[in-house]
């Protein structure tokens, strides 16, 4: 997400490199420039307006401290006041209720809404230690109450049955009382989806809304309608009243609009952000982390509790082992840290986080992507196990094999053997205090952006 108003964003403040001071007129085309960018990544018109004329009127005439240049003063004005827009802090769901906390789920059709109440679920439960009880009032869609129930189980989340023939707010009511009686922490309600906002559907969930007193609102909506985003979540808090807002499918958009325009057209804060369709992709929405990842400044804290949650310290000590010892790396070795990256994310969701990395991940992308990483995974587990532990037996009719097992061609898995051979390569460099010598190696060797 916000690739294009990075690039953009990053481009405008080298224009202000080597000058002294921020004034009116080097400020004048640096900020029509910002415009151009938060217009460009879809960010609704008043929202710009706002932002741009708080920037400016921060930026103009300001001191620059001896140590910044005004392109670096002017990056923690737009830092700040990306933050405002978006919501000062993190604002965490209230559940400090009697339990079971109530949440209530409401959005259109196709933003994702039944996908987030079991990652939600997941969350709650791994990272908050609650008992989570799921119900679906969706009586419309076919199979939403068995999409819900097939979820559930995936995430190990306690599943309240419903039938399509009964009334919406008696499934939610009869849910309730299941939860209280089997001491549930938290029960989460799907309900249905419209393709647009009707009396109909407001009717519905306003019952339902009233018959469960829910602690939190929550509204589902897919990032990829930009500013439309915010002002149908805004309809739908005149409605109803939002406790907060849920942004789905943020990995396929590239702009960032809703993210940008929602707080500030709803008052209602962005709770979480879904980026994907495993149920382990949704990740609280921190402003200022957001804000960092806008201006290419990486997002430190959460690639740090991405790795926490994700490494397997087990395996990540030793493979360490080895590098102390420059043991040999073998494709066990090399499958293990592919696997682990992916559970992070993939490439992009760690590049994004990474600091630096601002308009030149699309140079990296080009060159690998996690398409490419699965496929490599894939040639691996075609071989043996004998072979995965001594790759210097891999020759000619056992890389036919491989290479049909895996369905690639024979020169995928000479390239992949390659790559094995130069990490084993550098593993022995580094014994002994070779790492300086062998970070000097790779200097110019690296893809695009990735130089130290």
């Amino acid at each position: 997400m916000f690739d294009s108003l990075s690039d953009r964003l990053s481009k405008t403040i080298k224009n202000l490199r080597g000058q002294g001071r921020i004034t009116e007129n080097n400020i004048k085309e640096t900020m029509r420039d910002v415009r151009m960018a938060l217009l460009e990544a879809d960010v609704a018109l008043p929202v710009v307006r706002d932002f741009v004329d708080r920037v400016k009127q921060r930026a103009v005439g300001q001191e620059v401290m001896s140590s910044l240049s005004p392109g670096q003063a002017l990056i923690k004005i737009v830092d700040e006041e990306l933050v405002a827009t978006m919501g000062a802090a993190n604002e965490e769901l209230n559940l400090a209720a009697q339990p079971p906390a109530v949440v209530l789920m409401a959005g259109l059709q196709g933003a994702g809404k039944t996908t987030t109440v079991a990652k939600l679920a997941k969350l709650l439960q791994e990272r908050h230690k609650k008992k989570v009880m799921v119900v679906s009032c969706d009586v419309y869609r076919p199979a939403a109450i068995k999409q819900l129930q097939t979820l559930a189980d995936q995430v190990g989340a306690t599943f309240y049955p419903s039938e399509k023939d009964q009334k919406p707010v008696d499934i939610a009511t009869q849910a309730l009382d299941a939860a209280k009686k089997q001491f549930q922490d938290v029960l989460l309600v799907d309900t249905a989806g419209r393709l647009h906002i009707d009396d109909e559907m407001m009717a519905e969930i306003q019952q339902i809304h009233q018959a469960v007193n829910p602690v939190e609102t929550l509204f589902v909506v897919d990032s990829m309608t930009g500013q439309d985003a915010a002002n149908t979540a805004k309809a739908f808090n005149e409605a109803l009243e939002l406790t907060g807002v849920v942004l789905t499918k943020t990995d396929g958009d590239a702009r960032g609009g809703a993210a940008l325009s929602i707080r500030q057209i709803t008052g209602k804060p962005i709770k979480f952000l879904g980026a994907g369709e495993k149920v382990d992709a949704l990740e609280p929405f921190h402003p200022d982390r957001l804000a960092s990842r806008i201006l290419g400044m990486g997002d430190v804290l959460s690639l740090v509790e991405e790795v926490q949650r994700n490494v397997d310290v087990e395996e990540a000590e030793k493979l360490a082992g080895k590098f102390k010892s420059g043991g040999g790396f073998d494709f066990n070795d090399l499958k293990a840290q592919m696997e682990q990256m992916m559970n992070m994310g993939g490439l992009g969701g760690l590049l994004d986080k990474m600091p630096g990395m601002g308009g030149k991940m699309g140079a990296i992308k080009d060159k690998v992507n996690d398409k490419d990483i699965k496929r490599l995974i894939a040639i691996i587990q075609s071989m043996t196990p004998k072979e995965r532990a001594f790759p210097d037996i891999i020759k000619g009719s056992r890389k036919k094999r491989i290479a049909a097992g895996a369905g690639v061609q024979v020169q995928e898995v000479n390239k992949l053997m390659k790559q094995q051979m130069q990490m084993k390569k550098m593993m022995k460099k580094m014994k002994g205090g070779g790492m300086k010598k062998m970070m000097r190696m790779m200097q110019g060797k690296m893809p695009p952006g990735m130089g130290m």
